[in-house]
């Protein structure tokens, strides 16, 4: 894997400081921050309930956060508008844990769609782009199939031929090995690695799948209970000393001590009413 040398030269391609985030009155991530390098893969991961899903949410411009900073390709995305966040947005692609394909679209319909919104390109360079990503992502031919025609592998790898058609500058997958076989899911890995080499982008992963984390990642953000554990090597994580990380990457339960006062608020509800 690439260690994106020349990366911390150029700086940060996406930079989170001290950054706060409340669901109504419960504060879900705690002065979160972590920074990440142009050429990189960063892999976020952590239990369910970690924040990490949210972190990404943040990142993508589709949460306000109470406070804090984040800078994306140099724009502070806490300062911009819709329409300002709306136009950075085509610098970024997504791949959807779902893969959330249209399913009265074609595979090849599906994967134009961003350069029909988003350009006005004619239709015969549309779709030679269009089957120029679905060769990059082994899906060369199947652009006139329905997406009730392809396997759930299948499906995803569509999904990162839609998100990348614009070539974007970041990529941003949610749990892209959810779901999936093993054989299936090594496959999607070796995309990613494949579509950082080849494009140059730098790539932001959410996942809970250790296999696939520990495969892809440059560097590990590892999240609990909205709070940065650690940030590095894959080496770095699994060799920590720190039982709550211990214990993410063993799969062990851990008892949460609660203070029976707050336990009783929570049951009478008055801590709502505080």
């Amino acid at each position: 894997m690439s260690e994106a040398s020349s990366a911390a030269a150029e700086g940060p391609v996406i930079e989170v400081s001290d950054l706060v985030t409340h669901y109504g009155e419960r504060e879900i991530l705690h002065g979160v921050d972590v920074s990440i390098r142009r050429g990189e893969i960063m892999v976020i991961m952590g239990g369910s309930g970690s924040g990490k899903t949210t972190l990404l949410r943040h990142m993508l411009g589709l949460e306000r956060a109470t406070s804090g900073s984040i800078r994306l390709l140099g724009h502070e995305l806490t300062e911009m508008s819709d329409t300002e966040l709306y136009q950075l947005s085509k610098k970024m692609g997504v791949a959807f844990q779902s893969g959330a394909l249209f399913s009265s679209m074609t595979v090849g319909e599906n994967v134009m769609l961003p350069l029909v919104e988003h350009t006005k390109l004619d239709r015969d360079t549309m779709e030679i782009m269009m089957r120029m990503k679905l060769e990059i992502v082994r899906l060369a031919g199947f652009e006139d199939l329905m997406p009730s025609e392809l396997s759930g592998g299948m499906i995803k790898r569509a999904a990162f031929a839609r998100s990348i058609i614009m070539d974007p500058a970041v990529l941003f997958a949610d749990e892209p090995s959810a779901g999936l076989d093993p054989v299936v899911s090594r496959s999607l890995d070796e995309l990613i690695l494949a579509l950082r080499d080849a494009m140059g982008m730098t790539v932001v992963v959410v996942t809970h799948e250790l296999d696939s984390a520990f495969r892809i990642a440059d560097r590990i953000t590892v999240l609990d209970q909205g709070e940065v554990l650690i940030i590095g090597s894959v080496e770095e994580v699994k060799s920590s000393g720190n039982e709550r990380i211990q214990n993410l990457l063993h799969r062990r339960f851990e008892e949460v001590e609660i203070d029976p006062d707050e336990y009783l608020a929570r049951l009478t509800g008055d801590e709502l009413r505080e």
